[in-house]
């Protein structure tokens, strides 16, 4: 896929001009801004692990944005190309996604620079083991400090590993559980983690098509059933947004862009063929469920009513930009759309749902993680029964009344008490409504701002002034 070296800005730099203009839309002090705007804490490690009896020395990051609220909380990146400022450009973005989620973490971000193609699983895990302990060393791996999570290049595994050396660690740690995220449902995870972050961009989109007026400025048809979708990247965040916009919501995944190529079906692509497809030969080509070309850049430009990157970071920039044939771009990747881009494809009227609102589902169900990891209780322990005994209650009134018997299937329906995966996902859901609904007022009260965008910047660093200035650390423009 293309790395987005068409333009001098770096990722971490578009940021800040996206800071900059929420700032001057909602007159925040530039001096405010530019405290919100720094990353409190940064550190490189370089580190030795013996790999077939060779040394070979590793290097990681992990960035603190801030740590106006803690635990800083942010995803830990494995990929050949991941360098300082992008780990403190991705730190800054789960700062602002947390302050529009209303999760109470600060925002963090961790990478280590490797292919983890290149490694057996025995090798991956004693790589892991010992990045968890240099940081460990420093106090930046803790439950009540900093808590990583999976991103490009890790999962659930490899987070079993680093709770596994926190706990060799730190035996007597009671929330030692808790000091990292995304874990496996067995070693203390929660269901619907893994899907978090793709269900949560289906119930953004869900709740744009909620407000009929915002769709047709978007110059879309009425009815997310009725929508044609490309997706970039079929990755965890990818499959599962493809899966369930598909599955639940009738839409049609009209292409698939990766790595190698895109395969494209103007019928509707059947994303669950084509991710085994892509698991078992590593590629699109040769996938016969569609036409496949190598052209995958080129189709980001494809005529459809919904674009989705869900891939790497600046995939749409100033050199295709304004060769972009969609309607709404809703941004499930962390920044696909660099600064220059965003400005034209805002002076096109492109639609664009961003990254720091679309993207907060992961974030947010880590936030119920770590929550559950602290209670030391599973979710609906307390209330399941209960609400099955209201249930049934309900039933036999009902019954009594009418003199007529409910059918089987919604007398289960009304009797089934909810689980943890419905707990997380109604949560989930309210999370994902009401920040748009934030956004959506911030919008319409603000004459300075005309973007999805700028909006939930205002919101986050405005949520973020207000922390700084209890703590004294930001001085009013009033004062």
């Amino acid at each position: 896929m293309d790395t987005g070296h068409h333009e001098s800005m770096s990722l971490r730099e578009g940021i800040d001009r996206m800071v900059d203009r929420a700032a001057l839309a909602i007159g925040l002090n530039p001096e405010t801004a530019n405290v919100i705007q720094s990353c409190n804490a940064v550190i490189q490690l370089k580190f030795p692990v013996c790999i077939d009896s060779k040394v070979e020395v590793f290097t990681g990051w992990w960035a603190i944005h801030s740590a106006h609220r803690l635990p800083a909380k942010g995803g830990l990146r494995f990929a050949p190309v991941v360098s300082q400022d992008e780990t403190e450009g991705l730190a800054a973005l789960m700062s602002y996604k947390c302050a529009i989620a209303d999760v109470p973490f600060g925002g963090a971000k961790g990478g280590l620079l490797i292919n983890p193609g290149n490694y057996t699983e025995e090798q991956l895990r004693e790589i892991v083991r010992q990045f968890t302990i240099e940081l460990a060393r420093r106090d930046f791996i803790n439950p009540a400090t900093n808590v990583p999570a999976p991103d490009l290049g890790t999962s659930a595994r490899e987070m079993a590993w680093i709770a596994d050396t926190y706990k060799t660690l730190f035996p007597d740690d009671l929330n030692r559980d808790a000091c990292v995220t995304g874990k496996p449902l067995e070693r203390g995870g929660v269901a619907g983690r893994t899907e978090a972050t793709g269900k949560g961009v289906q119930y953004a989109l869900q709740e744009f098509f909620r407000h009929a007026d915002l769709v047709a400025g978007a110059g879309l048809r009425d009815g997310l059933a009725s929508q044609r979708i490309v997706i970039q990247g079929l990755g965890n965040v990818g499959y599962h947004t493809a899966k369930y916009l598909a599955e639940e919501d009738g839409c049609s995944i009209v292409a698939i862009i990766e790595h190698d190529g895109v395969v494209v079906n103007d019928n509707g692509l059947n994303v669950h063929d084509v991710r085994q497809y892509l698991a078992e030969t590593g590629g699109l080509k040769g996938f016969t469920g569609g036409g496949y070309s190598t052209q995958g850049e080129l189709a980001l430009e494809m005529e459809c009513d919904i674009l989705i990157p869900a891939a790497l970071e600046s995939q749409i920039h100033a050199g295709n930009a304004m060769r972009i044939q969609t309607k709404l771009i809703v941004e499930a990747a962390n920044g696909p759309i660099t600064y220059q881009a965003d400005e034209i494809l805002r002076e096109r009227g492109i639609t664009i749902l961003p990254d720091i609102y679309v993207n907060a589902g992961g974030v947010t169900v880590s936030y119920f993680e770590w929550t559950r990891n602290l209670s030391h209780m599973r979710f609906g322990r307390l209330q399941r029964r209960l609400d099955e005994l209201r249930g049934s209650n309900y039933l036999s009134a009902l019954e009594t009344l009418t003199e007529k018997e409910v059918p089987d299937k919604l007398r289960r329906e009304i009797m089934r008490g909810a689980n943890e995966l419905d707990l997380i996902r109604s949560g989930l859901d309210d999370t994902m409504r009401m920040a748009f609904r934030d956004i959506l007022d911030m919008l319409r009260n603000n004459a300075h701002i005309n973007d999805y965008r700028t909006a939930a910047y205002a919101i986050a660093i405005n949520k973020l002034a207000q922390s700084y200035y209890e703590l004294g650390l930001a001085v009013r423009k009033d004062s």
